[in-house]
């Protein structure tokens, strides 16, 4: 930035020798116009005549150089598709990290999913990069990047009754919050531990309790922290039969009674217990993202969306998105590979989701 000598010194240099302009500025202000001689009225014309110049010259480049970081700001941003109902991405660990012998960098790895037509990708491998290497590979990838996601939530559980563990698990969410946040994403999925941990009521009140602790950095970056229903023995019955509901999972998101908490609905994992479209409308709002990936309730095991063996009901899925107006992010959680398999997945999921 041009600078002007105003922004270095207070003091000009005017015929008769030099002017502290604070010091004129603050004759100038107590004493009335009566009280100035000619002298000092000269004196008052001519630092006018200067100032304004000046002013307008410091403006003009305080305007320029915001005009100019405004311009190096936007070109850093990654954006999604704009105007779509239904964003479809994949997970990161799906994407090879190695094609026909050549290991490929985070870069091109988030590369090769935008070239296999993938709007975004969800940042599920958040524990192995620092803030700055995550912000940094999405932006030169120029791909969209929604959530991140941290592995070691099975080891580091907030369900244990070892504190320490439960302190590490929580600090893995927070770095996952920076990364979520410096990369552009909106939330953070979690999954808060096992059932065999404790009691159901321990259990609650253990996650509850390192959740709570979690907002203030949640709502100051502006994520979302989301809870994950996986086969982990909580908020469902393990052993029993299908048509169970989602009351326990609804009951736990609400208990929080905070904006930040919410469901990353699997629909897949969870077809074995319930019935997708009466999990949606009693999810509603609180199902802010979904995990995308096929079952078979005959065979008892998961397969490719929407194959032969899948039985999950996508046309009563679509029914529930509808239902609840869901407008957001979903992402597939399947085996992956290079961009023959990764189109595939993502035809497989624009079948499922779009009909």
């Amino acid at each position: 930035m041009l600078c002007s000598p105003l922004s270095k010194s207070n003091v000009v240099f005017l015929k008769g020798g030099p002017v502290n302009l604070s010091t004129q500025n603050a004759n100038l202000n107590t004493r009335s116009p009566h009280s100035l001689g000619r002298r000092n009225f000269i004196a008052s014309t001519a630092l006018a005549s200067i100032v304004a110049p000046l002013a307008a010259t410091d403006s003009r480049s305080l305007a320029d150089d915001d005009a100019s970081k405004a311009t190096s700001v936007s070109s850093d941003l990654v954006k999604p598709p704009a105007g779509k109902r239904i964003l479809i991405s994949c997970k990161l660990t799906m994407i090879a990290k190695e094609v026909e012998g050549k290991k490929l960098s985070i870069v091109e790895r988030l590369q090769l999913a935008d070239k296999a037509g993938f709007d975004g990708v969800d940042f599920d491998e958040a524990g192995l990069f620092s803030v700055e290497e995550a912000r940094d590979a999405v932006r030169k990838s120029g791909v969209f990047a929604h959530n991140a996601i941290n592995h070691d939530h099975w080891k580091s559980r907030l369900t244990l009754a070892d504190e320490a563990i439960r302190a590490k698990g929580v600090a893995n969410i927070e770095h996952c919050l920076h990364v979520s946040h410096a990369i552009g994403g909106s939330a953070v999925l979690i999954v808060i531990g096992r059932g065999e941990d404790g009691s159901p009521q321990e259990v609650d009140d253990r996650a509850r309790t390192e959740i709570k602790k979690l907002l203030p950095l949640a709502a100051s970056l502006g994520q979302s922290i989301l809870i994950e229903n996986v086969w982990n023995k909580i908020h469902y019955d393990h052993d029993a039969p299908p048509e169970q509901t989602a009351d326990k999972f609804v009951a736990f998101v609400d208990s929080f009674n905070s904006p930040w908490v919410g469901m990353y609905y699997d629909i897949g994992n969870h077809w074995k217990y319930g019935q997708p479209r009466e999990w949606l409308n009693a999810f509603g709002r609180r199902a802010v993202k979904l995990d995308i990936k096929g079952f078979s309730r005959a065979k008892n095991k998961f397969v490719d969306i929407t194959s032969a063996d899948d039985d999950v009901p996508w046309g009563e899925v679509r029914k529930g998105l509808d239902d609840i107006g869901f407008c957001g992010w979903t992402t597939a959680e399947v085996s992956g590979g290079g961009l023959e398999r990764l189109t595939i997945v993502r035809k497989q999921m624009e079948k499922a989701l779009l009909g």
